[in-house]
């Protein structure tokens, strides 16, 4: 049986009241290939809509805020720090990297804030230019490491 779930199969949020509060951090990635176009029109500024790497950072804080509404079984968290960085390369493949670094002081972790920021960052940067490119694809999402809490640190192999 799933902590997630009661002696009667419903669906519960796990009571996380008697775990000590500790620091916590989650670095989670993950990136949208683009058109070469897309990823030059990025780098230079020149899409319509504005500046998409800081319009998408500013969207990955917020998205991370929100969630434990977006999440159902998540629990909202004391985030202390977030930095969301952001990085265009046109070779080998045109894309946009997304790393986004939640730090955290609660009883428990920060990896769903991080990939919230990362899919939201993404989802961000598509609607940004999905007017000269719906071919984009948001992909790799994924928890690169975490550190804090009971269950101790995790570092993804390479």
């Amino acid at each position: 049986m799933s902590e997630h779930f009661d002696e009667r199969g419903r669906a519960r949020m796990v009571d996380v009241g008697q775990k000590p509060e500790t620091a916590r951090c989650a670095v989670a990635t993950g990136r949208v290939t683009m058109t070469r176009e897309t990823g030059e029109r990025i780098l230079s500024g020149a899409v319509a809509k504005g500046d998409v790497l800081q319009i998408a950072r500013i969207a990955a804080i917020a998205g991370l805020k929100r969630t434990p509404e977006l999440v159902p079984l998540c629990h909202p968290i004391r985030v202390t720090g977030v930095d969301i960085d952001l990085s265009v390369a046109l070779d080998p493949e045109p894309a946009v990297s997304i790393t986004a670094t939640v730090r955290a002081f609660d009883r428990t972790g920060a990896e769903m804030e991080a990939l919230c920021a990362v899919a939201i960052a993404g989802l961000t940067i598509y609607d940004m230019c999905k007017g000269q490119d719906r071919t984009m694809v948001i992909s790799d999402i994924l928890l690169e490491k975490k550190s804090g809490g009971a269950s101790g640190a995790f570092v993804r192999s390479p």
